[in-house]
């Protein structure tokens, strides 16, 4: 990967040398192989390289085509390469050596504004189209490469990294009052409704399946691209082809995400996700030769699992499992037993950019990470957005589902094979399955009622800013009770705020750590076939999940692979983490609920009620408790105040 940026002015008020030198000084601070620089007129491209894929060593960033007059700058990996050999018509053997930056531009002369549509992978680049004399940018699907933009007084600058842009003159670094008041009233993980708005208002950013097309003195115009929704449901003549038809899907998914000169590694729960990245991953690297590098994440040794019966806390006997099954690995199961989300804010806002809201694994994530960095890891495999594409299936809802249809027979077979499975009787899952199906025929006619996780905005805050008015229509967690999983299914993929949630965590941990996090189950091959797929292949003979339970038969342990009985639940123990710390940590709370700065902007009255309600005990079950992880996050944005005010 890399860190791109770049300045264009009017001709009118074109930029001094000096203009740039700030956005170079930042640069410095990400890892990289050295800064390229290209300048033309009044445009000037940067390039901290990050060289990750095979062509990528040596690669000049910026590039300028003389022939053609147009320049680049790109922080890109394309999966899709050996179609696009074939539809730009490469010759054979400039096709090794050709870098994915090169191929954007060709595939820019090809198609023009276009030609994001006819990408797959993870990019952001921004093109100088000198024949037109304008600029032409665009951020990948899933929003997996971020892109920053600035404009002011004639000139337009642009970064994949937020500090860098700051660093320039008459950039203010101002909060952006609607971006804070939707981060804080929305109860669920995302950051904005939002799509385009940072945490600074003089900072907008690229919105996921978006380009940007720009000709000074105009204003940037913004624009949504392709669809990731299949044009066709898939149909098979039997289970088997459908199960076969995915492993070939997910296979060449596997292998595109694994394209890198340097070591692969792949983060490694005890679940089906990850191990079915693992498994696949390993196979092939295997074949080129190589080893796959996998980092898991549990508690450490002195916790006690206070979970449910249905819950594992620590899934280290799934993983060692795996790692046993599957072979060829190099497994690293880090407990952290001196890390805690507490003590990491700092750094994680340093990394971040702005405040975040999933504390209970940011810490670990940010170790994996370093470890990952440490023996040479070049690409970082996850499989985290598997719940919507390869072991999507809700087994409730769809019985539900055949509930309503009145298909007897057929609820009858599933619902004999799940309580078999489940260990549950039928007579306890009838009574389930009928509050579900009812609850899905009854319209929302009544007005939503207030989300249950307390609000972090204050209420003066959240009038003068209109937030509610702003955010009622948007699905952004404010309505209680549970969403229709085909619909939440469809949106996930749809959402440009969901695309920055996860897409902008993975861009900012690779960015300060120099490698790519590269996920095969969000590989828009894969994302088609599995939308396309009908929920039988996802539910049937009593299994939830059912599609990737066949397609890894004989590749992960049979006690991992069909487990319905067990959830693991992670992050539950960052509690008995920050015990030594929780004097610290209430303290803060305390002095925070006097200070000054965040009055009438924190709901400091409902902390003052959640501090009194946690007690002064760190009790482990505090984890799970709706005021205690309240008041972490409001910790993190207090922290995130003080430093901006």
């Amino acid at each position: 990967m890399s860190v791109i940026a770049g300045i264009y002015r009017s001709e009118e008020a074109p930029f001094e040398s000096e203009e740039r030198d700030p956005l170079l000084q930042a640069m410095e601070r990400y890892p990289g192989s050295g800064t390229g620089e290209w300048e033309a007129n009044a445009v000037w491209l940067a390039c901290r390289h990050q060289w990750i894929a095979p062509e990528s060593p040596g690669e000049q960033l910026p590039r300028y085509d003389a022939s053609r007059r147009l320049a680049i700058t790109a922080d890109a990996i394309l999966d899709n390469r050996e179609e696009l050999f074939e539809r730009l018509g490469i010759s054979r053997d400039r096709r090794r050596t050709l870098s994915d930056s090169e191929l954007i531009l060709l595939a820019y002369e090809r198609w023009g504004a276009e030609a994001p549509s006819h990408l797959n992978g993870d990019f952001a680049f921004v093109i100088w189209d000198a024949g037109r004399r304008r600029l032409f940018g665009a951020r990948d699907p899933l929003g997996n490469r971020t892109l920053y933009f600035t404009a002011s007084g004639g000139r337009f600058a642009f970064c994949t990294a937020i500090r860098p842009l700051l660093a320039l003159p008459g950039v203010s670094p101002k909060l952006d009052e609607d971006w804070l008041s939707e981060y804080m009233a929305i109860p669920s993980m995302l950051d904005a409704a939002s799509a385009c708005l940072t945490v600074y208002g003089a900072i907008r950013q690229l919105p996921p399946a978006h380009r940007l097309t720009l000709a000074l003195p105009g204003q940037a115009e913004l624009s949504s691209y392709g669809s990731l929704a299949p044009t066709e449901r898939l149909r098979f003549r039997t289970d088997a082809e459908c199960v076969e038809a995915f492993r070939d899907v997910f296979r060449r998914a596997v292998r595109a995400k694994i394209r890198t000169g340097r070591e692969v590694g792949a983060s490694l729960s005890g679940g089906l996700d990850s191990g079915a990245v693992v498994s696949y991953a390993a196979k092939a690297l295997e074949e080129e030769g190589k080893i796959l590098h996998t980092y898991s994440c549990v508690p450490p040794n002195d916790f006690v699992d206070w979970t449910s019966s249905g819950c594992v806390a620590n899934e280290r006997p799934f993983i060692e499992a795996t790692v046993r099954h599957i072979g060829h690995l190099d497994a690293h199961i880090l407990d952290l037993p001196d890390c805690n989300p507490f003590t990491e804010i700092d750094e994680l806002l340093d990394i971040r950019e702005m405040p975040y809201k999933a504390f209970e694994n940011a810490f670990w994530i940010k170790a994996l990470y370093a470890q990952a960095e440490r023996q040479g890891v070049g690409v970082l495999l996850t499989g985290a957005q598997g719940n919507h594409t390869i072991s999507w299936g809700p087994a409730i809802d769809y019985y539900a589902r055949l509930l309503k249809r009145l298909r007897w027979l057929k609820l009858y077979r599933e619902l004999r094979l799940y309580s078999r499975r489940m260990r549950v009787g039928r007579s306890r899952l009838l009574p389930v399955l009928g509050k579900e199906a009812a609850a899905s025929l009854v319209p929302l006619s009544f007005p939503p009622s207030e989300p249950a996780f307390p609000s972090m905005i204050h209420p003066d805050f959240a009038a003068r800013t209109k937030v509610y008015d702003r955010i009622k229509h948007e699905d952004v967690g404010l309505e209680q009770g549970r969403e229709n999983p085909w619909r939440l299914r469809e949106r996930h993929f749809d959402s440009a705020s969901i695309g920055n949630l996860i897409g902008t965590s993975g861009a900012k941990f690779s960015i300060n750590f120099g490698l790519w996090e590269r996920d095969p189950t969000a590989d828009h091959r894969v994302i088609r076939f599995c939308l396309a797929l009908p929920t039988e292949q996802y539910v049937r003979e009593g299994m939830d999940r059912a599609l990737v339970r066949r397609a890894t038969e004989g590749v992960l342990p049979d006690h991992v692979r069909l487990n319905q009985r067990l959830r693991g639940v992670q992050g539950v123990d960052w509690v008995h983490r920050m015990r030594g710390h929780w004097p610290a940590f209430l303290l803060e709370l305390r002095l925070m609920c006097k200070d000054s700065l965040v009055a009438g902007i924190l709901n400091v009255p409902q902390a003052a009620a959640s501090l009194a309600r946690i007690g002064d005990s760190p009790r482990p079950e505090l984890a799970m408790d709706d005021d205690a992880r309240f008041l972490m996050r409001c910790l993190i944005v207090y922290r995130f105040l003080k430093r901006v005010s």
